[in-house]
């Protein structure tokens, strides 16, 4: 199992970086070879499903999340977030909060725990970095589009 963090501050109101980081249909432009279907009708809240089918061709995978805590950002305090990653190839969580922050600047964290089936744990140092990496950009790119 694989655990890792990211943190970002961006100029941006937190409503603004959680509307922006939640429209999950985005997800699937940001990060490489994945497309991103909603299962469920809008708006997003907790029961809400979703999948990422990412890889090429007979390569492909499904993580399947569900969104099981949606706590939008007020102007007295922060947005959460928390998805389950209940797919037959990637299990696990996710964790998105956004605070505002001085200046009209908003703090944004995302946690997750991650593991890919058959996967073995010697490798999960390899799949922490790799994560990061991928969920980093894509996390950066959602921010910078509107």
């Amino acid at each position: 199992m694989a655990i890792f963090q990211l943190e970002r501050t961006v100029p941006l109101a937190a409503d603004d970086a959680w509307r922006r980081l939640t429209q999950w249909s985005r997800h699937g432009d940001v990060v490489p070879l994945t497309r991103v279907v909603v299962l469920t009708p809008p708006p997003t809240r907790e029961g809400t499903v979703f999948v990422a089918r990412s890889g090429l061709g007979p390569l492909s995978f499904d993580d399947r999340m569900e969104v099981t805590g949606w706590q939008p950002p007020t102007s007295d305090g922060p947005g959460r977030c928390r998805l389950e990653k209940r797919g037959r190839v990637v299990l696990g969580w996710a964790e998105i909060e956004v605070r505002p922050g001085p200046g009209g600047r908003t703090h944004v964290l995302w946690r997750e725990e991650l593991s890919v089936r058959f996967l073995p744990s010697f490798l999960d140092p390899v799949l922490v970095t790799t994560a990061r990496s991928v969920f980093g950009r894509a996390a950066d790119r959602l921010l910078r589009t509107p």
